[in-house]
């Protein structure tokens, strides 16, 4: 049955039929974000804290929980629920604010991601609701309290879960066709007693009316015996039936101006209409027979497991008798025996059951995880028509430099709730795990932020919303190759179209990183943070409290990574335009200029490479021109080791314009070339490695990142040395003291929010680019090339051999092993409860001792690349006569 998706997928490319239309593309938080913040001091958590979202229309998009819309969010679908004890009707997940919680802001809700095929013709998502009054003062309460050396407080420490006093809910989505949307509703009271419960699968239009003069609205209103029917004026019109005859209630998704700011009500019916009802008793808050949003209520007393379903039907023409027969219960066993065989298929047989399990949970996070992202900056700085102006004030907190952003597109989110926007080099990574699945929805992830609504004209590309001019690492030329590659060797042919449009427009994002990041054009560049955040000894998101300037390892580095991926795709471009070949020798030129800058700074000796430690450091140039290095021994250090392109043999006769300058800069500019890796030789006839080390710096380096006491952990590379656990690092000048100390798990610091630490943890995309770059040094230098794994142990591995070992530690963090995964630390519960133990989530970064997961606890996006390594590594295993 893997084909009948391959096919859904070929007609979406093709554009015959548009499967894409309907999908997960709800927020999971639309509150406090900057979208949504009006504020004159840019502090959107204070603006729209998640107490004020139940009775506020948002302006740019909408939340819920297992929520679907179309793709340009006009018409919204998710469930609501409520026990019968909470104070507020639960119709999105809560979570702590920044302010709140002790490691930043915290989703506090425990909600899985089942099963979701790439054109969403399935999808099964899993929400648990406790049946006691869900405890959010308890929760803000306690974290308020603890300390940022403290553990973040759970849910599951409250109690709540205790005795299993909870319902499991299930919702399930299966296409009939790509604009009829089956929809099943399964909850189980999984406690001891019998509990209230209900249930209200929701309906409503985005509110796009109150924001625009001249605008009609729409309304969705009773329809036949079953159901509603809604009509929009840009949209059309769907249908919307429920099954078991629920009472149908309807409002208006209105802000409550007289609840929040004490004003009259535009109209009756608002959005809080139906909490007011079921919380309140407020029969008059709601309508019987239209609104812009309703819900089908059901209200169910279950017994100790016992199980109700309800099933509804939204499609886009009316038919009678929308439950009846076989076909509606058979749609979701065919659609699901399909994603079965789709997932089936794309894992070697050999691959163990736990694996499959495992990768198939980070593809189903990652598809679950798109989004619908709308964001005119122009419009949210000047403000709307019908609204009041904004304060002046505003106009200068953020983003003012990209009036020119323009976003209305679904993409892949690190999360939903966390980071419910875009960032662009998070999506890079996306981009490759997405690519074994949905290589077209890939490639377009990768092509719409070069898009001239995206980036910048000066070139830049979008960091995200909070600081659209924030830098991160330059890693998008390297995904694109990446995900043309992964194309080309699933079917025989590379999207040159593809390759050669991104490729064009980051011409101009290299020559913005070569003009704004490089001061003195001296070819060491300074970038920032580069998303690393707390990871040395200065905030990069405050004033300088030194005069010099920093001479980053990382930001050279990653700039040399740069040159060598546009060099590889000029290549490629070059086998049908010869013109590519002068663009490769550019690139191939300016490799040569990083690469002896980083050993020669502005031609003094200097070198960012320290002999004697042998590693990499950022180093401080004083204004008096003296170079201090900031000896902190992290993950900037190891930047250089991804820096490595091969010509391969033969290449070069594709490219003899290239290799006779290539030549030139050998026989005319040894001051260029001496320092940087480029072997000719025995064994390595007609091939070339271009790398910023040679073997014995690289031999060195990997000496560092392989020892136990160092980088390397039980889970993978970790982005601080272990030896700054007994050693910190000191820093002080004046009256300004800072100190890089190892912190294998939550950040002890405020930097950046206090919510992410590159103090100790592992993080899984360097981590991945460390593998990759492992990989391609094992194809040059082959079996003979060994260095000690762990160092010290007298275990001796080939490059090759050193990536599975680090890949086969990153696996672990999720696999069962004894009966406990390492992700899901130390709670009991995680560990050994059925119901718990199998569910592991997929979270930002990990602790550098223990594995446990940390930080955004459904982060799938880049954590997402673990389902690439456990593919990769099982088609090793796959033995040769398969």
């Amino acid at each position: 049955m893997n084909h009948m998706e391959q096919e859904r997928l070929a007609e979406a490319g093709e554009r015959v039929k548009h499967w894409r239309r309907w999908g997960p593309y709800l927020s999971e938080r639309q509150w406090g974000t900057v979208r949504e913040d009006y504020s004159p001091d840019g502090n959107p958590w204070q603006y729209l804290p998640y107490d004020k979202a139940p009775f506020y229309a948002y302006r740019w998009g909408e939340d819920g929980i297992a929520g679907v819309s179309d793709n340009h969010q006009r018409l919204c679908f998710a469930i609501a629920l409520w026990n019968g004890q909470d104070a507020l009707l639960k119709e999105r997940l809560f979570g702590l604010d920044n302010a709140e919680g002790n490691h930043g802001e915290d989703v506090k809700e425990y909600y899985w991601h089942l099963d979701c095929t790439p054109t969403h013709s399935y999808m099964r998502y899993r929400y648990r609701y406790p049946q006691q009054a869900f405890p959010y003062q308890q929760l803000r309460e306690e974290n308020g309290r603890r300390g940022r050396r403290q553990p973040e407080y759970e849910l599951a420490d409250t109690g709540i879960f205790d005795e299993n006093r909870y319902f499991d809910v299930d919702v399930e989505y299966a296409k009939a066709d790509a604009n009829d949307l089956l929809i099943r509703i399964t909850v189980k009271n999984a406690g001891p007693e019998a509990a209230v419960l209900h249930v209200l699968p929701s309906l409503w239009f985005r509110n796009s009316w109150r924001w625009r003069q001249n605008v009609q609205a729409p309304i969705i209103e009773k329809a036949g015996l079953s159901g509603v029917r809604a009509e929009h004026p840009e949209f059309g019109v769907a249908f919307l039936d429920a099954s078991c005859g629920p009472r149908w209630i309807f409002t208006g998704n209105e802000t409550n101006h007289e609840r929040l700011y004490g004003a009259p009500n535009p109209c009756k019916y608002v959005k809080d209409g139906f909490h007011r009802l079921l919380i309140d008793g407020a029969e008059e808050a709601v309508s019987e027979d239209a609104g812009t949003k309703c819900a089908a209520w059901y209200a169910w007393k279950l017994a100790p497991d016992e199980q109700r379903m309800v099933t509804l039907r939204l499609r886009e023409y009316d038919a009678e008798a929308p439950f009846e027969g076989p076909e509606f219960t058979h749609v979701f066993d065919v659609r699901r025996a399909e994603s079965e065989a789709f997932y089936d298929s794309l894992m070697p047989p050999c691959a163990t059951k736990e694996r499959r399990a495992i990768a198939r949970q980070a593809f189903d996070g990652m598809l679950w995880s798109k989004q619908w992202y709308h964001f005119i900056v122009e419009q949210w700085l000047a403000g709307d028509p019908t609204m009041p102006l904004p304060d002046p004030k505003r106009a200068h907190i953020r983003n003012e430099e990209w009036l020119h952003l323009y976003n209305d597109d679904v993409l892949s989110m690190p999360d939903k709730w966390e980071f419910p926007w875009f960032a662009v080099w998070d999506t890079a990574f996306h981009s490759i795990t997405l690519a074994e699945i949905d290589p077209e929805y890939a490639k377009n992830q990768l092509r719409v932020f070069t898009r001239e609504w995206y980036m910048h004209p000066n070139g830049q590309l979008p960091a995200y919303e909070w600081d659209f001019s924030d830098v991160n690492p330059p890693v998008h030329a390297w995904a694109t190759w990446r995900v043309y590659e992964m194309e080309r060797q699933r079917t025989g042919k590379g999207d040159a179209r593809f390759l050669e449009s991104v490729f064009h427009k980051l011409l101009m994002n290299f020559t913005w990183w070569v003009n704004r990041k490089d001061a003195d054009g001296d070819n060491i560049f300074q970038g920032g943070f580069l998303g690393m955040d707390n990871i040395g000894v200065f905030d990069w998101s405050a004033r300088m409290p030194i005069e010099g300037r920093i001479e980053q390892s990382d930001c050279t580095s990653w700039m040399a990574m740069y040159c060598l991926n546009m060099l590889r795709i000029a290549w490629e471009l070059s086998k049908t335009d010869p013109v590519y070949e002068d663009i490769a020798s550019k690139f191939f030129e300016h490799f040569l200029y990083i690469a002896s800058a980083i050993y020669n700074i502005e031609g003094t000796g200097a070198s960012l490479w320290d002999e004697k430690d042998g590693f990499f450091y950022d180093q401080i140039q004083w204004p008096d021109g003296r170079r201090e290095s900031l000896r902190i021994r992290s993950m900037v250090g190891l930047i250089p080791v991804l820096a490595i392109e091969i010509v391969e043999h033969g290449q070069m006769k594709h490219l003899p314009g290239f290799e006779r300058r290539m030549n030139w800069f050998y026989d005319n500019r040894g001051d260029l070339t001496k320092n940087i890796s480029c072997v000719f030789g025995p064994g390595h006839e007609g091939r070339c490695l271009l790398s910023l080390m040679n073997q014995e710096q690289l031999r060195r380096v990997l000496a560092l990142m392989l020892d136990e006491n160092e980088f390397l952990s039980e889970y993978g590379i970790r982005s601080l040395s272990k030896a700054h656990d007994a050693a910190p690092y000191v820093f002080e000048l004046d009256h300004y003291r800072s100190i890089v100390h190892y912190l294998p798990g939550e950040s002890d610091s405020t930097l950046f929010g206090g919510n992410s630490n590159w103090r100790g943890p592992v993080w899984f995309p360097i981590n991945f680019l460390i593998i990759d770059a492992l990989r391609r040094y094992h194809t040059f230098w082959g079996d003979s090339f060994q260095v000690e794994f762990p160092t010290g142990s007298g275990n001796l591995m080939h490059l090759g051999q050193v990536a599975n070992a680090l890949a086969d530690r990153l696996i672990a963090l999720f696999e069962r092993r004894e009966g406990r995964r390492p992700v899901s630390g130390e709670r009991a519960l995680f560990q050994e409860d059925p119901a718990w133990r199998d569910l592991p989530a997929f979270f930002e970064y990990f602790n550098g001792d223990t594995g446990e997961g940390l930080g955004a606890s459904h982060q799938t996006g880049w954590t997402g690349l673990v389902a690439n390594l456990i593919i990769e590594r099982e088609r090793q295993r796959q033995p040769i006569s398969s």
